[in-house]
This record gives C-alpha cells, sequence and structure tokens, in this order.
C-alpha cells in the first residue's frame, strides 16, 4: 500500500495521514541522530498498516530506538513516563513545584487559601519579584482527556475569590497577580481562547511554544522516575511511595537503591542511566 496513503488512529480517535517525516522530527528531538532517525524511520515505514495507532507505531519505535541509546529512548518515552505518574496528581504537582523553583520561584505544594467566599486548596503556590500566582495542576493518566474550556473557566473562578481576600490582607507581602492552570495534555481550542482573553496562564505537553511542560523538563533536566528504562515498573511504584519522584532525586538517595535489594550490577546500571540522562 502506498504510504502516502496509510491512516494513523490518534488517541483521540482521529485519523490522520502516516508523515514519516513528523517520526523522524519527534526522534530527532529526544537527541537521535539524522542516520539514527533515518533508519529506525525505513524500519517502521515498512511495518505500518491502514488504521495503525500511534502508540503502536510509538512501541515500535521506542523498542528500535532503546537498541540505540537507552537515553534517547528515556526521553522519547517522557509523555507516557508523565502518565505513569498516576493516580494520584501529587507527583505531577511536585514536578511542576520543582520545576517552577528551577526558574527562581519560591514554591509550596498543596496550600490551603482562605476566599472571600470559601476555602480553597492550591496545588502550587509560587512567589517571586513580589508578585504571587496560585497554579492549579490537572494531572491526567489517559492521554485521550484534553482540558476543555468548563476547567479554566472553573479555575479562574477560584483564583478571583482568593484574590480579593489574599490583596485585601495587610499580612501579604505581595499581590496575588494571577492564576495559572498546567495540565499533562492538551487544552481544547476554546479552553486556550479563554484563557488568553481572561489573563489565566495555561501550560500543556505542548504549549505554549517554547515554554511547554516537555520544553522545561527537557531544558532543566527534571525528568520523572518513570523515565528510567532500567527500573521495573513494580520499583518505580515504590520510589514513588517514598517521595522520589525525579531522576535527580534518586542520584540524590542512592542509598535506597541498596535498601531496595536491588543489586549492585543494576544499580550500576541505573545510575549510568541516571547520570546521562540528567548529565550530573
Amino acid at each position: 500500500m502506498d504510504i502516502e496513503k496509510i491512516l494513523v488512529k490518534k488517541n483521540s480517535n482521529e485519523k490522520e495521514t502516516f508523515s514519516i517525516n513528523k517520526l523522524k522530527q519527534s526522534l530527532e528531538s529526544c537527541g537521535s541522530t539524522k542516520k539514527q532517525s533515518d533508519n529506525i524511520a525505513n524500519t517502521i515505514k515498512n511495518l505500518v498498516y491502514n488504521n495503525i495507532t500511534t502508540n503502536e507505531i510509538h512501541k515500535i519505535a521506542f523498542n528500535l530506538l532503546k537498541q540505540e541509546n537507552t537515553v534517547f529512548a528515556s526521553k522519547y518515552n517522557l509523555k507516557r513516563a508523565i502518565f505513569n505518574l498516576g493516580p494520584t496528581g501529587y507527583p505531577f504537582e511536585k514536578l511542576v513545584g520543582t520545576l517552577l523553583k528551577r526558574k527562581g520561584y519560591e514554591t509550596k505544594v498543596g496550600v490551603i487559601l482562605d476566599g472571600e467566599c470559601v476555602t480553597h486548596e492550591i496545588d502550587v503556590l509560587a512567589e517571586k519579584n513580589g508578585n504571587a500566582y496560585a497554579i492549579e495542576c490537572k494531572f491526567h493518566a489517559n492521554a485521550t482527556i484534553n482540558s476543555d474550556v468548563k476547567i479554566p473557566l472553573y479555575i479562574n473562578s477560584r483564583f478571583l475569590d482568593i484574590q480579593k481576600q489574599w490583596n485585601s490582607n495587610s499580612n501579604n507581602k505581595n499581590n496575588l497577580k494571577q492564576g495559572w492552570l498546567i495540565t499533562n495534555t492538551r487544552f481544547t481550542d476554546d479552553a486556550l481562547r479563554y484563557g488568553k482573553c481572561i489573563g489565566l496562564s495555561l501550560m500543556s505537553w505542548d504549549y505554549p511554544l517554547g515554554n511547554s511542560i516537555k520544553n522545561n523538563i527537557d531544558s532543566f533536566g527534571l525528568y520523572p522516575i518513570t523515565t528510567l528504562i532500567n527500573l521495573s515498573k513494580e520499583e518505580k511504584t515504590t520510589l514513588i511511595s517514598k517521595d522520589i519522584i525525579l531522576v535527580k532525586e534518586l542520584y540524590e538517595n542512592k542509598i535506597i537503591l541498596e535498601k531496595m535489594q536491588i543489586t549492585s550490577g543494576r544499580i550500576v546500571n541505573i545510575l549510568d542511566e541516571v547520570t546521562e540522562l540528567c548529565k550530573i
């Protein structure tokens, strides 16, 4: 079958034409060379069929990339690694809080704030240069779920209630300037338009361009523990339960691997992956 006529089924169940150039770009964005990307893409080109899912293509590409370079494969699998932080949203909130710290903010995760009408729990409170920001983190464990306009509508109403109380309280030295909404999937077009209209800052997996979740994780090397290929699913779950959310936190608490009775040979492999992934 003509490769240009093959349709790919996305997570949303929408279909699009298979693009070998788009596949190559996604491979190169995680660090693979042009030659590696070309070889992998050409192999996949001979394996795809009509109505193949994006998940199937990703799985094939991931396994081929893993044979070339485990770190490139880890980065390629980043989006799914974030999904695997669930089922609760706390690990994602901690990831966002740490990310903002690296951008110069003072942050607190899980803060209770009074509003003019009711009390609210804020996922992350960030402060910088005399301003404070109330941040809601909308974590989804399913790639098919996007945040529609109802989410920013709700978040903005909460923010306005908190803002009235905060800025009228003389004990607060910072001005509560803006509400933010951060998700690990995507926003619908209506949600993006509404956010721009009312001044609610939005961030998703690939939005805004150059300052998305993916961009920031790659820029600061703040990869979640679920990114690591040399850890089993059970080991990742154990580490998350011990509040080890980020790869760099594992590097700073290496002794925990011994306490988990992981063999010395595997520990070497895990730490080699950690240091290469995070450029430590």
